[in-house]
């Protein structure tokens, strides 16, 4: 991919062009064009359709050897798929940089990094859900696993346009049909995350299944019923939050997922990252209750994550204080109580006081 990039410094190549050179499909040869954006390594140009030149350091990243490549890594490659982390020498992997440049702790799924796991499942065309609270991480694996990613946020407001597409008003006054995600996925052969998808309408829903099943096809009635075939890597995942007030997990968008993994929070990895030992082990309290019935919220990575932002710069006792505060009002009185033991004084949510 460098390679060809490095030959026209100047040149601009979409994914079609480049697929057709190397031989691969459009996935793939789009996922590792942005794996050289990531390292500086190519620049994207545009986004319809997606197009790429070489950077100074492109020239560089063609001498690498081919298993170094985007295209080649050690497993087969998956259609539009991140590599796997390379295993540091400990031979447990590497974390994994998201597109917000954030880094990902791979966990275990299947005798396998979950980052691989899902890779070799979308290689399989093996849609998947992921299930479990707000803040466990769903969404992080899944921006880790796939470097072409197109997200919805899923929400009751949601339309069959913000999926498929709609007209909008130009510059000059006119209107033009502008894709949506759904379309942009299955054209260039990109993975879809329905992020909350429960909490789309059935009806709207209704129109990406076409998409999921045999037909591989949906019909842009908007565009003049216009018919869209899915190219090879196009790919649909999803995330479902049970306990969110209006998330309902149909039977009609549970078959179309053959896989369905729970995800919960990584406590190990909250303590490895340096989070309040004490925050963490009323976490890991408050999540064994839960599981019982006793309590009906327990914090997640995420508050445990803000729970020390707010302790760096505001101190711990502050950061307990707003972990009362953020506990629903149904549990906030257990949550009072198991805070105030392990910390050993008296807590109460976070509040304003007098007028300084």
């Amino acid at each position: 991919m460098a390679g060809i990039l490095a030959t026209s410094p100047q040149g601009r190549y979409t994914v079609t062009e480049l697929a057709k050179q190397l031989g691969h499909s459009g996935g793939a040869v789009g996922n590792a064009c942005e794996t050289l954006v990531t390292r500086g390594e190519a620049e994207r140009l545009g986004d319809k359709p997606r197009t790429y030149r070489a950077t100074s350091a492109t020239a560089a990243a063609a001498q690498h050897t081919p298993a170094a490549s985007p295209l080649s890594p050690p497993r087969p490659a998956q259609a539009g798929a991140v590599p796997a982390p390379a295993p540091p020498p400990s031979g447990r992997p590497g974390p994994v940089t998201r597109p917000n440049g954030q880094r990902y702790h791979p966990r275990a799924l299947a005798n396998l990094p979950d980052v691989e796991a899902l890779q070799r499942l979308r290689e399989a065309s093996v849609p998947v859900l992921l299930y479990g609270p707000p803040g466990t991480g769903k969404t992080s694996l899944i921006e880790a696993a796939f470097g072409d990613l197109l997200t919805v946020a899923g929400d009751g407001d949601t339309t069959v346009g913000d999926l498929i597409g709609e007209y909008t008003q130009d510059d000059k006054g006119g209107y033009e049909f502008i894709y949506g995600p759904l379309v942009t996925a299955m054209q260039e052969g990109r993975a879809l995350l329905l992020d909350d998808a429960t909490l789309i309408s059935p009806k709207v829903l209704a129109a990406l299944y076409p998409a999921m099943d045999g037909r591989r096809q949906i019909q842009v009635k908007a565009h003049k019923g216009e018919t869209i075939t899915a190219a090879e890597g196009f790919y649909v995942i999803a995330g479902h939050n049970p306990g969110v007030h209006g998330a309902v997990l149909t039977e009609a968008l549970a078959s179309r997922f053959s896989m369905q993994i729970q995800v919960g929070s990584d406590y190990d990895l909250a303590a490895s990252l340096n989070i309040n030992r004490t925050a963490v082990r009323v976490a890991r309290n408050l999540a064994t209750r839960q599981e019982a019935g006793e309590v009906g919220w327990a914090p997640q990575l995420r508050e445990l994550i803000a729970f020390q932002k707010i302790a760096d710069v505001l101190g711990t006792a502050v950061a307990f204080a707003n972990l009362v505060g953020i506990a629903p009002l149904e549990d906030r009185d257990t949550v009072t109580e198991i805070v105030t033991k392990a910390i050993g004084s008296p807590i109460t949510a976070l509040a304003l006081g007098r007028q300084l």
